[in-house]
């Protein structure tokens, strides 16, 4: 039987107290978006269109971080625009998300040749990823398939394993899902995205966010 992901209510969905980022947050991300447009700093720099790096709000309670950019952002220089897109862009919408709760970004700012993750790039890119979170300081990260979950947390197991479910008492919190690239696959992985969306949405619903302190930073 397909599992099928009702719209959350107006009550119930992840709507939550806006955000606004500080002058000197904004200029620091202006700073870092030129960097990582002007990197050159491992092979994958010379093969790219447009180094992509971040779509959605300066403020967010929510980051979405994926692997690599595809065909599709290459072109455009943004994240998560070709079918992958669609599909996480569905979920957020499934989420009840505002546009100013959440941001897109990828582990990797350039796209790898035929698609295939490069982890030797993944490790020269990681400053970039760290500086973006720590300017970014969201309360939940939701990772992307293996690879993001590998990049965020070293530890975790497979992410058949971990998808689904909070990992640890960590700042921010991670929650792992399987790449949407997965659910175009088979009826399986599909029904595993939508379970597994579900299980987030709850999750975040019964955080107690308000109770929460703002202090603790990306390490």
């Amino acid at each position: 039987m397909r599992t099928r992901v009702e719209p959350p209510s107006a009550s119930r969905d992840l709507r939550s107290r806006a955000r606004s980022p500080s002058a000197g947050t904004e200029r620091a991300w202006r700073k870092l978006s030129r960097e990582i447009r002007a990197c050159r700093r491992c092979p994958l720099g010379s093969f790219r269109t447009h180094a992509v790096v971040y779509r959605g709000s300066l403020a967010p309670r929510i980051v979405f971080i994926g692997e690599a950019p595809g065909a599709e952002e290459d072109r455009r220089g943004i994240p998560f625009v070709g079918r992958s897109g669609e599909r996480l862009n569905a979920a957020i919408r499934t989420l009840g998300l505002v546009a100013d709760s959440f941001g897109v970004l990828n582990v990797l700012k350039c796209r790898p040749p035929g698609n295939r993750f490069d982890r030797s790039a993944a490790r020269t890119c990681r400053p970039h990823l760290d500086r973006q979170l720590a300017l970014l300081h969201p309360e939940v990260v939701v990772t992307l398939g293996a690879h993001a979950l590998r990049s965020v947390d070293p530890t975790a197991p497979p992410v058949l394993m971990a998808a689904g479910k909070p990992r640890g008492p960590s700042a921010p919190s991670v929650f792992p899902l399987i790449h949407p690239a997965a659910t175009f696959r088979s009826r399986q992985w599909s029904e595993r995205w939508a379970r597994d969306l579900a299980a987030l949405g709850d999750w975040y619903r019964s955080r107690d966010l308000k109770t929460q302190g703002r202090s603790e930073a990306w390490p």
